[in-house]
């Protein structure tokens, strides 16, 4: 009996122990992991422009509910026309249907369509764009294609030659439209500064072209320093996240004239 007990002792024990080990090593993997993370994220910011799209609504959510941080306060000087006598501002119109996208996790794919739309479900940055006009009932590729048939040589990315299967949804051909077409303000973002904030209100449109072409609209969303909150979509798909442009160069930051 003895030696019984002395077998299911040592065994019981080898097993405790052999647990122990695998907690032992579960652990040290689980903090090297997230030491690569943290090293990643730090370090390579297409890495953490990723995952502060992935994570941004959830993000907003914590800073309003847990009231993180102090909060600036910055005043809404949209637009309040309601040409299409909805209740709603246009300004906000636009931001709520572009943030269907985001809300549907749009998929992210460039393609070539013959008709020039894409199909529901999925489209690229440019897309958030005429989407979002949509909700003030203003069709962004007929204005587009006619304007480029009026002023041909102010298109570069045409190379001289209309496309209206795709022109309309090219980055530098949206920017030249409203360059001339939009109010342009200020490219410079101040975290914490009102006064400058205060030039960033929701439906805005902002442009860049380096390092990658890339356009967004502004929400009416913003975070503790009063920064706003932006809609786009970039691979795998459409989101609505903190503005991740710092450090890059925005060639345009456009309000529509309502």
């Amino acid at each position: 009996m003895g030696k019984y007990r002395g077998k299911y002792y040592v065994k019981r024990v080898s097993r405790d122990s052999a647990i122990k080990r695998v907690f032992k090593r579960i652990g040290i993997l689980f903090f090297i992991a997230i030491f690569i993370f943290t090293t990643i994220f730090i370090l390579v910011r297409p890495f953490r422009n990723f995952v502060i799209g992935r994570t941004g609504n959830t993000i907003w959510w914590l800073e309003n509910e847990l009231h993180i941080g102090k909060r600036v306060e910055v005043s809404e000087e949209y637009s309040k026309v309601d040409k299409n006598n909805n209740g709603i501002p246009d300004p906000l119109d636009i931001v709520q249907a572009a943030r269907k996208e985001a809300e549907n996790k749009t998929k992210y794919k460039d393609a070539y369509y013959v008709g020039g739309y894409p199909p529901e479900g999925e489209g690229v940055c440019t897309d958030v764009i005429w989407r979002g006009f949509e909700g003030i009932n203003v069709n962004l590729k007929k204005l587009i294609d006619e304007d480029i048939k009026k002023n041909k040589d102010k298109y570069w990315r045409i190379d001289g030659k209309e496309d209206p299967n795709i022109d309309f949804r090219r980055v530098p051909n949206q920017l030249v439209f409203f360059q001339q077409h939009a109010i342009s303000l200020t490219t410079e973002m101040k975290p914490n500064d009102p006064e400058n904030l205060k030039e960033w209100q929701p439906g805005d449109i902002i442009v860049m072209l380096k390092p990658y072409e890339h356009v967004a609209i502004v929400s009416d969303k913003r975070n503790s320093k009063g920064v706003p909150y932006i809609i786009h979509n970039t691979t795998p798909s459409a989101a609505e996240c903190p503005y991740i442009f710092q450090g890059v160069e925005l060639v345009g930051h456009f309000r529509w004239k309502y």
